[in-house]
């Protein structure tokens, strides 16, 4: 085999389905056939794709192990994948600093999470490919990637038990925030969003309310006695957003930028105003194989994600579910399926 079918993001933005190289596993590596693979809402920002294309997308995979190194994993043994893997010698990794390792970016899933078959270097076999249990099926699978985002996220914002929790954005990501929230003890967990329907999936998802984006802070202000919240994730890479979040948030409370701006974008943050009150303003970037095993333990125990699938994909249908996440609209977990065209 020396070509797979693949999803390729092109410099014009159009998304096709064609035949791509595949080289053969080499030692250490694994060839996988992906069985599922879901839909980030980071490849929608159009600013974000158009740097690295021509490319193939999806990094959120499950799959098949089918041949190559079969000390580390059988062939036949369902797998998680991560698309990057970190060296786990440098000081960064000492530290606990996986995505800023070296290594990290200088390795990837070829040609990538949205293809038939794909070839998991000998970094990431070694140190974040996860044999999953019976008890999680594929569709479940294609969680632990973004999951384990949101254990780093709320590890970055110093734990939210017992803590007033905003997020902003309701997206599959921000629900995700709120199951998570919840289960980690928040005592309040508030939500927000433009779209309604995605409100009532925060509330069904367990926050407590969940509110438009219009006065969001007198709103947060009312449901916390006055105080605030005293953790805010910002899902959306808006100013606007990052606004709203720091007019909502607690003295002494942490706000989460989880999504990035465009590189050409800036914000007018309040330092003045932040330095008085000790509001923390932190980033939180991917993760590493510290979160996908917790990822992977909490699905494992039960969370309940299978409620945000709203769409599924044969790939030869990946142009119109890209469409659908990047319209921010009804769509929420969208999978796509390689083996299907």
């Amino acid at each position: 085999m020396d070509v797979t079918r693949a999803a390729v993001y092109d410099r014009d933005a159009n998304i096709s389905v064609r035949d791509v190289p595949l080289p053969p596993p080499g030692d250490g590596e694994l060839l996988v056939r992906i069985t599922a693979c879901g839909i980030c809402p980071g490849e929608s920002m159009d600013w974000y794709v158009a740097r690295k294309a021509p490319f193939v997308l999806g990094h959120e995979p499950v799959g098949v192990v089918e041949g190559g190194d079969d000390r580390a994993f059988r062939r036949g043994a369902r797998v998680f994948v991560h698309h990057h893997a970190a060296c786990m010698r440098c000081e960064r990794c000492r530290r606990g600093d996986f995505v800023q390792c070296d290594a990290w970016r200088a390795t990837r899933l070829i040609p990538g999470g949205m293809s038939r078959f794909a070839v998991v270097q000998a970094p990431g076999v070694a140190t974040d490919v996860l044999a999953l249990p019976d008890a999680i099926d594929d569709d479940t699978a294609t969680f632990i990637e973004p999951l384990a985002t949101v254990v780093k996220s709320m590890r970055r914002a110093g734990g939210v038990a017992g803590r007033r929790v905003l997020v902003i954005g309701l997206g599959v990501m921000g629900l995700l925030h709120i199951l998570v929230a919840r289960e980690r003890g928040a005592a309040l967990v508030l939500g927000s969003d433009t779209v309604a329907g995605r409100r009532d999936a925060a509330v069904r998802s367990g926050a407590d309310r969940a509110f438009a984006p219009e006065d969001l802070a007198a709103q947060v202000i009312a449901a916390t006695g006055g105080e605030g919240a005293d953790v805010v994730i910002v899902g959306p890479g808006s100013t606007a957003a990052m606004d709203a979040a720091a007019a909502s948030v607690a003295r002494g409370g942490t706000i989460v930028l989880f999504t990035p701006l465009p590189p050409d974008a800036r914000w007018a943050m309040p330092v003045h105003d932040f330095y008085f009150r000790d509001v923390s303003v932190v980033t939180s970037y991917s993760a590493g194989p510290n979160d996908t095993r917790a990822a992977m333990e909490l699905l494992g125990n039960g969370l309940t994600v299978r409620s945000l699938i709203t769409h599924r994909f044969p790939l030869g249908d990946v142009q119109k579910a890209y469409k659908l996440v990047a319209d921010a609209g009804e769509a929420l977990k969208v999978i796509v399926y390689p083996g299907q065209e």
